[in-house]
């Protein structure tokens, strides 16, 4: 009996890298998650949460729990309850939406954009270095490649712009 080739060798040595990535950022992530006592899932929320902030001082729009609760990849109950946390906790904070008073938006406290931006330092500190070894055309194609992926795969929307 001999053992036959996979089918989809290249597919599954890409399988294969990926969970290797997802491990060392999980690594990574994990010291922070620990130190801060906060869920990856939460981390997601505060990362959505985060972005587009204060790099203006402007105050960077907020998210319905729809789209928390898709980022963190938590059902919706869960994304209530874990928000919850992080308004109690002081990370962030509930507005209404100025456009339709029944919808209520989710922001990042400055607490909360100090505890992100910390957090980047220290994954920086780590995957920074990789990164910056990495010409910048090879580095936005991992990007798209990786957002391609997670399109495909149905865990982003669709495929930002570089």
């Amino acid at each position: 009996m001999t053992v036959s080739e996979p089918s989809h060798p290249a597919a599954l040595r890409l399988v294969e890298m990926l969970d290797l990535a997802d491990r060392a950022v999980e690594a990574c992530l994990s010291r922070i998650t620990t130190s801060e006592g906060r869920s990856r899932e939460q981390w997601r929320a505060l990362m959505l949460l985060d972005e587009g902030a204060a790099t203006d001082g402007a105050e960077p729009a907020g998210h319905t729990m729809g789209e928390i609760a898709a980022r963190a990849a938590v059902p919706p109950p869960t994304a209530t309850r874990m928000i919850d946390k992080l308004v109690s906790d002081g990370l962030a904070f509930r507005r209404s939406d100025p456009w339709d008073r029944r919808r209520v938006l989710v922001h990042i406290s400055p607490e909360g954009h100090a505890l992100v931006t910390r957090a980047a330092l220290d994954l920086d500190k780590v995957l920074g270095s990789v990164m910056t070894d990495l010409p910048a055309a090879d580095r936005l194609d991992i990007r798209g490649l990786l957002e391609r992926l997670g399109a495909a795969a149905g865990v982003l929307e669709s495929p930002r712009s570089a």
